[in-house]
């Protein structure tokens, strides 16, 4: 503060640089001088690029490979499908088709007489539908009672 207050400058009256004599007028010829006395060694930045591209192919094949053979699984056929899936599938779909019409897809070499004639009802199912479908279930009662 002391400096400010008197008037003194803290930036110096000369030049800090000084440019040798002749420095400008000979600068071309040194350049060009450099130029051809040199011949300067190329160093590529990334030398390994063409096999990290061939690395990147083969890894991309394989993986194609692998995935292609991952899901290759038995076809399914008629027999893997369950009786149930069948039904349900019936059920759920609307075909016109007659009951001639469908006697004549069925074999008639695996039907037995007691697929035809009786059909086979578990009583809790019996009850169950009842249940569910029959709003008053004393109406039902076929007893003679009355």
């Amino acid at each position: 503060m002391d400096r400010l207050s008197e008037g003194k400058s803290v930036i110096p009256k000369e030049e800090g640089f000084v440019v040798p004599e002749n420095y400008f007028e000979s600068l071309h010829e040194n350049i060009l001088k450099k130029m051809d006395a040199e011949e300067t060694k190329v160093i590529r930045l990334n030398p390994y690029k063409k096999y990290y591209y061939a690395a990147a192919s083969i890894a991309a094949i394989v993986l194609v490979v692998l995935g292609l053979n991952w899901n290759t699984a038995e076809a399914l056929t008629f027999d893997d499908l369950a009786a149930s899936d069948i039904e349900t599938y019936f059920e759920n779909n609307e075909f016109d088709l007659s009951t001639y019409e469908i006697a004549e897809v069925i074999p008639v070499d695996e039907l037995e007489i007691n697929d035809v004639l009786e059909n086979r009802f578990a009583e809790e199912n019996m009850l169950e539908y009842l249940d569910e479908n029959i709003d008053d279930f004393e109406a039902l009662n076929l007893e003679d009672d009355e």
